[in-house]
């Protein structure tokens, strides 16, 4: 997931796709399936502090406007926010510089959100 050729062939579905990345996705769902399986079943983190699990919070314009924003920029670079950060480590320039873009976008959101839309809903 750090090569944008890659993740850029992933997402030509009407041209030379490249199928190869669902596994990789499909892995992370089922181990995430699992770990959130196990995860609801508990009280307490692993290390003993408390656990804190996304909500379920209904479809709204921000989650769409995030989505597409998100969508756009994935395939406009060709990197997601954790493989670009992994690729800009290993000195890939376009990473980068996707990379200091995305930290700016979550200065900019994080300053300009109301305080009440500040952080996900924690269920304790």
């Amino acid at each position: 997931m750090t090569d944008p050729g890659k993740v850029l062939g992933f997402l030509d579905i009407a041209g030379a796709w490249d199928p190869s990345l669902a596994f990789v996705m499909g892995g992370a769902i089922a181990v995430a399936f699992f770990a959130f399986a196990l995860a609801r079943r508990r009280t307490t983190a692993f290390l003993g502090g408390a656990m804190h699990l996304p909500g379920n919070a209904p479809i709204d314009r921000r989650l769409l406007i995030g989505a597409l924003v998100f969508g756009v920029g994935w395939g406009l670079a060709g990197f997601c926010p954790g493989p670009a950060v992994v690729a800009a480590g290993a000195g890939v320039t376009e990473a980068l510089v996707f990379t200091l873009a995305m930290i700016a976008g979550m200065a900019v959101h994080e300053f300009g959100a109301q305080p009440a839309s500040r952080g996900a809903p924690v269920l304790e």
